[in-house]
């Protein structure tokens, strides 16, 4: 099986040489140009995801994503994710059908739940309803996809009747779900027949092995084809092992701290960041260190792609040579060491 390797960003703010965050609109245009490198290493896939907070500078990907397209030529362009419970199908639609278009073909959707909840009360959403919004709106999702008229009910939008969308794809649009892993989000994947994304940002990758099992099997139950399934995993490239630690820690253990606090997690320690690069998500280290340990992780998931989530809250100088290292010396190891 050929293993494929991408890239994912949620547009995290930098810092600058002062340690002061650098503003948004410096950020995007930065992360465009991370798309061209990405694009010049030989990587498949380039994913940009959607937030609506200060400390990510993108909210709506699909623009990203096009000025992306217009300065390459092979790499793949999609979303991580789009949070499809705060959107309207029909527009997701037809903003990546149009991506699709200007990138001849080179768009693909990945749509989730998102890890923020933002989005909700900015667009009139009641979280009470959280469940019901992904549910009714990925049904819908599904059906636009095919391109025929679609006609449709439920009761977060109005309905549709014998309607088609535009504009028309080529070839459609390839279409993940990203799950943060529950059995229910895999199973709901397998019944839409779309492919799995794996969002593992946290403890042993080994343990997603039974969610990718899961979703062979629905799948087989459903009688539906095989799907694709991809993961993504948090990680930093730099030329030693203790440069990737010294660059990353102070970012990583405030981020950690940040998140926990609106999430009710324990506060973080030194060593929950040590065990992460050593059995968990965090993909750190030299080239070779990081190039073992993605094998590692693809010894043990059977997975169709695996990307890393390289904007860690480090200077963007830093994530530029990541990528660099990433896409010129760590891939082709891994490559060599599957084979």
């Amino acid at each position: 099986m050929t293993i494929e390797f991408g890239l994912d960003t949620f547009g995290g703010v930098t810092k600058d040489g002062e340690g002061r965050p650098v503003d948004h609109p410096t950020v995007i245009r930065d992360l465009v140009e991370d798309g061209v490198v990405a694009d010049q290493t030989g990587l498949d896939f380039f994913g940009v995801g959607e937030h609506h907070r200060p400390d990510f500078a993108v909210s709506s990907p699909e623009m990203v994503l096009a000025a992306i397209a217009a300065k390459t030529s092979r790499i793949r362009l999609g979303s991580a994710v789009t949070v499809l419970s705060s959107d309207d199908p029909v527009r997701v639609f037809e903003r990546f059908a149009t991506l699709d278009a200007v990138s001849n073909g080179r768009a693909e959707i990945v749509t989730g739940r998102g890890s923020f909840i933002e989005s909700f009360p900015l667009f009139g959403y009641d979280l009470a309803d959280y469940d019901v919004l992904f549910e009714e709106r990925l049904d819908l999702l599904s059906r636009l996809l095919t391109e025929r008229p679609v006609t449709w009910e439920g009761t977060t939008r109005p309905p549709l009747t014998d309607q088609r969308v535009y504009p028309t794809t080529a070839n459609g649009i390839p279409t993940w779900v990203g799950v943060g892993g529950t059995p229910e989000s895999v199973i709901r994947t397998a019944q839409y027949r779309f492919n799995l994304f794996l969002a593992i940002i946290g403890g042993p990758p080994d343990r997603f092995a039974a969610y990718i099992d899961l979703f062979d099997r629905a799948q087989d139950e459903f009688g539906v084809p095989r799907a694709k399934v991809a993961v993504h995993s948090p990680g930093l490239v730099a030329d030693t092992d203790d440069e990737a630690r010294e660059l990353a820690y102070d970012g990583w253990f405030a981020m950690r701290t940040t998140m926990g606090a609106e999430r009710g997690w324990p506060p973080p320690s030194p060593s929950d960041f040590d065990s992460e690069i050593a059995d968990g998500s965090l993909h750190l280290g030299s080239p070779e260190t990081v190039a073992r340990k993605i094998a590692r992780t693809l010894s043990v998931l059977k997975v169709d792609r695996f990307d890393v989530k390289y904007d860690q809250p480090v200077p963007h100088a830093v994530q530029r040579r990541s990528i660099e290292l990433y896409g010129d010396r760590v891939v082709p190891m891994v490559k060599d060491m599957l084979a």
